[in-house]
């Protein structure tokens, strides 16, 4: 093969990546927005659809849990009326393929809850490990919460 065609076939192959990286990272964008909407609505039926039954949570002062102790520690603090919001710092996000399996999320967000002095917020980073079902449906299997 001449050089020519090979090296279009190099661009061709890169654009091609680059379009499913950018396919890709917009569907978990899109994943995130959903996931926390339900989250910062206290809409826990609709959280824990986003988690598979196997979650591993690992919290760097919480520690490790699952699905159950997550979703335990959502209804809890709506029920308080803590009114926790979380916010994604866009220009954090970056997502990664895992062939066969699905996608590395990670990026940093932002958590606030009204107090009688104002806003109490904090930034933190995030590494969440998301898995294609084979009817192309999305569920976070890893959760790692780091830098409180």
């Amino acid at each position: 093969m001449s050089r020519i065609p090979a090296l279009l076939v190099l661009l061709f192959s890169s654009d091609l990546v680059a379009s499913d990286h950018a396919d890709l990272t917009a569907k978990i964008a899109a994943l995130d927005a959903e996931l926390f909407e339900a989250f910062n609505t206290c809409d826990v039926e609709t959280n824990a659809r986003f988690f598979a039954d196997d979650l591993e949570f690992f919290h760097d002062i919480v520690g490790l849990g699952g699905k159950e102790q997550t979703l335990a520690s959502s209804r809890s603090n709506c029920g308080s009326g803590l009114g926790l919001e979380r916010t994604l710092i866009e220009d954090s996000l970056r997502v990664f393929p895992i062939p066969g399996y699905g996608a590395i999320q990670e990026g940093r967000h932002r958590f606030c809850h009204p107090t009688d002095q104002g806003p109490d917020c904090g930034t933190f980073n995030f590494l969440h490990i998301w898995r294609e079902g084979e009817d192309g449906s999305w569920q976070l299997t890893r959760v790692v919460s780091y830098g409180h």
